[in-house]
């Protein structure tokens, strides 16, 4: 099933959601890992944690509840999406989710699997259950 979210362009998507205009219905896992790729295609990874950070930290507090935003497991998501890119330099969005379904079908083994890898990154509990999706 198609996502909404998949309906509108890579822009519109980037600048509703910056705007916070993007309604929070749309705003699935997958568009989370969509705006993911989008920064990293448009920045530097250094530049896009921070801007997607920014953004989402924003989004939670007009769109949400303002408790959801979690600095250390955006972190870690966008270097795994970043990883992935490496591996495989998709086109479009959805190479990168048809190379790597795990980032969509089972996100919290890769980021359980990218602490575990590397101990001075470690997430709480309470971390791995707060998440900025809002649908």
């Amino acid at each position: 099933m198609t996502e909404k979210h998949q309906l509108l362009t890579d822009q519109e998507l980037e600048n509703n959601f910056k705007t916070c205009k993007l309604s929070p219905v749309l705003f699935t896992h997958e568009a989370h890992l969509r705006l993911a790729y989008i920064h990293l295609n448009k920045y530097d990874k250094t530049e896009a944690i921070d801007t997607i950070c920014t953004q989402l930290a924003t989004f939670d507090r007009l769109c949400g509840s303002g408790t959801k935003f979690n600095r250390e497991l955006t972190v870690i998501g966008m270097e795994i999406v970043d990883e992935c890119m490496q591996q495989i330099n998709p086109r479009t969005f959805r190479d990168l989710i048809c190379a790597c379904p795990e980032l969509k079908e089972n996100f919290k083994a890769l980021v359980r699997k990218k602490t575990q890898a590397n101990p001075l990154q470690t997430l709480s509990k309470e971390g791995m259950k707060r998440s900025v999706q809002f649908s």
